[in-house]
C-alpha cells in the first residue's frame, strides 16, 4: 500500500532523475561492464549513483554540472580535502620516476611517523586498504597465539571479507567468529567463560563505523583489555576511522592500548593505504632474520602512497585535530535539534556521525537495525538538492575543507527537512518496509 512517505519519496526520486540525466547515461554504460554499474556498493544509490567530475576543497562537481558541499568525505578517507601539500609529494614522485620494484627512503620516513604517534605501535607494516590489514591483524593474531577464535561484535566492519552486517555472510572469511553485541561486556565476558582458551584475538571499532557511528560506552573497551590479557588473547583496534580523534587515536582517547592497530583511509591523502602495527615482540613474526611469515604485496610500499602519507601526518598535529572534533561536536548537537521534528538523532564522535531515522538513544547496533530505510533515502536525496552530499546511510566524515557556512547552511537545511516532513514522524515508521 503506498503511504505519504512512499509518495514523498517517489517525488524527490523523480526529481533526482530529471536533474542528473548525465549521471543516468554513465550509469547505464556501466551496467554494460561491472555489476550494477559499480566496483564499490556503497556508492550505490538508487535508481543510479551519482558520477562526479571533478572535486576542489571541499566541493564535488557532478557530471551534470551541480556543486556539492561534501559532507562525506569519501567515507573518512579525505579527512584533509585535497591540500596543495598532497598533490605537490605526488607531483615529486611523477618527477623522480615511480615503480622501483624495490625498497626507499620515504617508506621509512613514513613508518617512523606512525610509530611515533601510536604508542602501542613500536613497528608496523603496510598494506593496500585498511581491509588488508584487518585480515593480517587478525591472521597474525591467530599466528602468535595458536589459537583460532575470533570475537567480534554485531554491526562491525572491518572491510568487506569481515563486515557483520545483514548479507555480508556469503563474502565473509571463513573464521571462527563469534559474533556479540556491541557495548555488551557480560557477553563477552560469557563468551570468554566458555571459550577462553580458543580464543586468538578480539577485532573492535572503538566506534563502530558502518554500523551507525555508534561509540564505545564506559569501560567497554577497558574491560576487552583486561579480558584479553587475562586470557592470552589480543586486543586488535581497528583504529581505520577513529585514529582522527587524535594523535593517537582512540586509544589515546579511551587510554587503552591494544596489541595490534589496523590503520588506513586518511593517512594516504586519498590514495590507496593501509597498515598495522604493534609491539616488537608481536611483529617479529614478519621478521625474515628469525625465520618470519612471508607477506607479500606488489603495491605495500608503493612510491605515491609513501610520500603522500609523510605530507599527510606533518598537517594533522593535535590542536588541528582537536579543533575538527570541536566542530564536529557542535554540528552534531546542531543537527540533533535540528531534526527532532522528524525525531530522528544523530550520534558519533568527533568529526564523524550518522543521521538515524529514530530518537535516541542508541548503545548497539541492534538499536537501529529495524529503522526504515525509506527515511533515509528521502533525507539523502533531499539533502543532495539543496547542494549537500552525504552518505545515504545518513554517515558524514568532516574534512579541513569544510567551512562554518558550510556546517551553518547544511544546519539550515536540515531543519527545513524537518519542517517540511514533521507530519510524517520517523518514530512512526520504525521497523516499516
Amino acid at each position: 500500500m503506498t503511504d505519504a512517505l512512499d509518495v514523498a519519496l517517489t517525488d524527490v526520486t523523480r526529481r533526482y532523475v530529471e536533474s542528473n540525466p548525465g549521471s543516468a547515461r554513465l550509469a547505464r554504460a556501466a551496467a554494460e561492464v561491472m555489476p550494477g554499474g559499480n566496483t564499490r556498493s556503497v556508492l550505490h544509490t538508487e535508481p543510479f549513483g551519482l558520477r562526479i567530475a571533478g572535486a576542489e576543497g571541499a566541493v564535488l562537481t557532478t557530471v551534470d554540472g551541480h556543486r556539492l558541499v561534501d559532507l562525506l568525505g569519501d567515507y573518512s578517507a579525505g579527512l584533509l580535502g585535497r591540500p596543495t601539500e598532497v598533490a605537490d609529494a605526488v607531483r615529486a614522485v611523477l618527477d623522480r620516476g615511480w615503480g622501483y620494484g624495490a625498497m626507499s627512503e620515504p617508506e621509512t620516513t613514513f613508518a617512523g611517523a606512525l610509530v611515533e604517534r601510536f604508542t602501542s605501535v613500536e613497528q608496523v607494516r603496510f598494506t593496500n586498504s585498511g581491509t588488508e590489514a584487518d585480515l593480517m591483524a587478525v591472521l597474525t593474531a591467530r599466528h602468535v597465539t595458536g589459537r583460532d577464535r575470533v570475537v567480534v561484535f554485531e554491526g562491525g566492519y572491518h572491510g568487506g571479507p569481515m563486515t557483520f552486517l545483514p548479507g555480508s555472510a556469503p563474502l565473509r572469511v571463513p573464521f571462527d567468529f563469534a559474533i556479540l553485541p556491541y557495548n555488551d561486556t557480560a557477553a563477552v565476558e560469557a563468551e570468554f567463560s566458555r571459550h577462553g582458551e580458543q580464543i586468538a584475538c578480539v577485532l573492535v571499532e572503538p566506534m563502530l563505523g558502518a554500523g551507525g557511528c555508534i561509540p564505545a560506552s564506559d569501560g567497554f573497551l577497558s574491560a576487552l583489555r583486561s579480558l584479553t590479557r587475562t586470557h592470552g588473547a589480543l586486543l586488535v583496534m581497528d583504529e581505520v576511522m577513529t585514529s582522527r580523534l587524535a594523535v593517537g587515536g582512540a586509544q589515546e582517547v579511551y587510554d587503552v592500548r591494544a596489541d595490534l592497530t589496523v590503520l588506513g583511509k586518511y593517512f594516504g591523502g586519498g590514495l590507496s593505504f593501509g597498515a598495522f602495527g604493534g609491539s616488537h615482540e608481536v611483529m617479529a613474526a614478519f621478521d625474515p632474520t628469525r625465520g618470519g611469515l612471508t607477506h607479500g604485496g606488489t603495491f605495500n610500499n608503493n612510491a605515491f602512497t609513501m610520500a603522500a602519507g609523510t605530507a599527510v601526518l606533518a598537517l594533522l598535529d593535535a590542536d588541528t585535530l582537536a579543533g575538527l572534533n570541536v566542530r564536529g561536536d557542535r554540528l552534531r548537537y546542531r543537527l540533533s535539534r535540528a531534526l527532532a521534528p522528524v525525531g530522528f538523532c544523530v550520534t558519533g564522535l568527533g568529526s564523524m556521525m550518522t543521521i538515524h531515522p529514530r530518537p535516541g538513544p542508541v548503545a548497539r547496533w541492534s538499536d537501529v537495525a529495524g529503522v526504515d530505510h525509506r527515511w533515509r533515502r528521502l533525507l539523502f536525496h533531499e539533502l543532495l538538492a539543496q547542494g549537500y552530499y552525504i552518505a545515504e546511510r545518513g554517515y558524514l566524515a568532516l574534512s579541513l575543507a569544510v567551512t562554518d557556512a558550510d556546517l551553518d547552511a547544511f544546519v539550515e537545511a536540515a531543519a527545513a527537512f524537518a519542517d517540511e516532513y514533521a507530519d510524517l514522524t520517523a518514530e512512526a515508521t520504525v521497523g516499516g518496509p
